[in-house]
C-alpha cells in the first residue's frame, strides 16, 4: 500500500493476468504520482487486464484525470486492457461531458470490471 495526502493506493492481484489497483481519496495534482507510481509498478502484458477500483474516489482533477489516460495509453501499448470500475455519478459525469466515456472502459463495480476483462 502507498500513501500520500490521503490517498491509497493498494494493489490487489486477481490472477496471474488480470491486476488490480484501488484507489481510495482525492487524486489530484499532489496525489496523482502516487497512483502514477502504483501504475508503472504493474508489470502489464499482451492479453492481460487492469482493473482501477475508484469506488473511493470522492474527487478527481484533471491531473488525476490526466494520469487515466495514461494508463489507458500503457495498457494498450503492452496489448492489455484498462477497466475502471466504481466511479461515483459526479465524477463519472464530468468524465462523460469530457467524452472519455469513448475512450475509457467504466464499469458499476470491481467485479463487472473483472467479468469483462476475463
Amino acid at each position: 500500500m502507498q500513501q500520500d495526502s490521503g490517498l491509497t493506493v493498494t494493489y490487489q492481484p486477481h490472477s496471474a493476468h488480470i491486476h488490480v489497483l484501488v484507489v481510495a481519496g482525492d487524486l489530484d495534482h499532489h496525489t496523482s504520482p502516487r497512483l502514477q507510481e502504483a501504475l508503472e509498478q504493474v508489470a502489464l502484458a499482451p492479453g492481460d487486464g487492469l482493473v482501477i477500483d475508484l469506488s473511493a474516489l470522492p474527487f478527481c482533477d484533471s491531473t488525476g484525470i490526466s494520469v487515466l489516460v495514461m494508463a489507458h495509453q500503457r495498457a494498450h501499448d503492452a496489448g492489455a486492457r484498462l477497466a475502471l470500475a466504481g466511479l461515483g455519478p459526479d465524477i463519472a459525469h464530468v468524465f462523460k461531458i469530457m467524452g472519455l466515456d469513448r475512450l475509457l472502459s467504466f464499469y458499476d463495480s470491481r467485479d463487472l470490471a473483472i467479468a469483462a476483462l476475463r
